[in-house]
């Protein structure tokens, strides 16, 4: 099922709403006692370094793979006709708490300066042993903020490990990756279902779970591009949002069971139609975090890896373009041999990011807290210098969130979302500018 027009990319006149959601929210008291104890950063992590995109640091081509066609279909003639995402937001019954329900230990672990101007919390129950890892939303999916008229967003969450697994993949306890799909439609009653993420298997008779932690996501058109390290090789893994499954059996296994379907107790599954992988080698680096941006021409997919702090080494960036043709909605451009190439990549002395954003000429990144209940650091950088947002009397750079997580740009309405914890908090992008002059 190809994209449909409703959901065609509409360019026109962009404006930032004229007002957000009320003021920034009163949450940031005891993030701003827990900053303000923390030591200054040192010197600014300085200016991106562009490297050459041909050169062995710059590249990093992404071959790409299609699930056979035949595998897909057989896989919905078996379970049912695939779903669209308005049929999944039907089933949309779980609230999301807004920020004056949420636990004080959640709102600790929110950005002190900017200050998030709104905020809302999963359920500890219904998260309980699973990781948030990354955010996306139909900001992202049209340039018009909505997908078939809803308002969406996409929380990816995983658990255990990253390989094993039989035909029916992993036990749930060795790794299992999920979607939640929240309808944001009304700001004050947010909701939400769970989709799980699956790769077909035996020829699509059957499917297992994605065994990969999410740390990056991006949906764009009607594609979903994850970040997955489930193989030696694999680098982002692509599910189409037009063939979405609907799970038929409530159980813990995953795949073909007796009497149907299951999807580890997700009423929805998603099965992977493509790939891409990395090219063999030792040190071949892998993209830990994505983000879109549509300030280029065409629209693109912007990467970070992960660098521990005490490596001796730089963090990459890197921007590939995506694709223009209708008939490959969503995915990345790649040339004759099928591989998506950098179009543009850089160096950072930023390490430890957790969270990668590129819109016009800068780039945001988000670097983990150096102290297991601090707050993280949002850096601006560009080829001319960097900054980072400072709070508290000290001056200290320790502003960001507790836990931070990956970026993305409504840009229809101006505001950056992410999540820390099991908190999804949105804030404008012209506060941290503001933030970091």
């Amino acid at each position: 099922m190809k994209h449909r027009g409703r959901h065609r990319r509409r360019r026109r006149g962009r404006a930032l709403r004229a007002t957000l959601a009320g003021t920034a929210l009163a949450l940031t008291a005891a993030a701003t006692a827990i900053s303000a104890s923390q030591a200054t950063v040192a010197e600014a992590d300085g200016a991106l370094k562009p490297i050459g995109v041909s050169t062995e640091a710059g590249r990093l081509p992404l071959a790409e793979h299609r699930v056979p066609e035949r595998w897909l279909d057989r896989l919905s003639s078996q379970m049912g006709r695939p779903v669209g995402v308005g049929t999944v937001l039907d089933d949309a019954d779980r609230p999301l708490r807004d920020a004056a329900g949420c636990p004080t230990a959640e709102k600790r672990t929110l950005p002190v300066e900017p200050a998030a101007t709104r905020a809302y919390c999963f359920d500890a129950a219904d998260t309980r042993g699973w990781r948030p890892g990354a955010v996306t939303t139909s900001g992202d999916a049209d340039d018009d903020g909505r997908w078939g008229g809803n308002r969406v967003i996409l929380s990816g969450w995983s658990r255990g490990g990253a390989g094993g697994g039989s035909l029916h993949g992993p036990d749930p306890e060795q790794g299992l990756a999920k979607v939640a799909f929240v309808d944001a439609d009304d700001p004050a009653r947010l909701r939400y279902t769970w989709a799980l993420l699956a790769v077909p298997v035996d020829g699509g008779r059957d499917y297992r779970g994605l065994v990969s932690p999410l740390s990056g996501m991006v949906w764009y058109q009607d594609k979903l591009l994850v970040t997955t390290r489930e193989g030696d090789r694999d680098a982002l893994y692509v599910y189409d949002m037009d063939r979405i499954q609907r799970a038929t059996v409530d159980s813990d296994a995953v795949g073909r069971v007796r009497g149907g379907w299951a999807a580890h107790g997700s009423r929805y599954v998603l099965p992977a139609v493509g790939s891409y992988s990395l090219p063999g080698g030792d040190g071949v680096p892998r993209p830990a975090s994505i983000s879109l941006d549509r300030s280029t021409s065409p629209d693109s997919l912007v990467a970070s890896e992960w660098v521990p702090a005490d490596a001796d080494r730089r963090t990459r960036l890197w921007r590939y373009a995506l694709s223009r043709d209708p008939a490959r909605s969503g995915l990345l451009a790649t040339g004759p041999a099928g591989r998506a190439e950098p179009v543009e990549a850089y160096e950072t002395r930023t390490a430890d990011v957790r969270g990668v954003l590129a819109y016009r000429s800068g780039w945001y990144l988000d670097r983990a807290p150096s102290a297991p209940d601090g707050h993280g650091t949002l850096w601006r950088q560009d080829t001319e210098g960097a900054r980072a947002t400072e709070c508290g009397a000290d001056g200290t750079r320790h502003c960001w969130s507790g836990r931070p997580g990956s970026l993305s740009y409504w840009e229809q309405s101006g505001e950056v979302w992410s999540q820390s914890g099991r908190t999804l908090f949105a804030l404008p992008l012209a506060s941290i500018d503001r933030a970091l002059s």
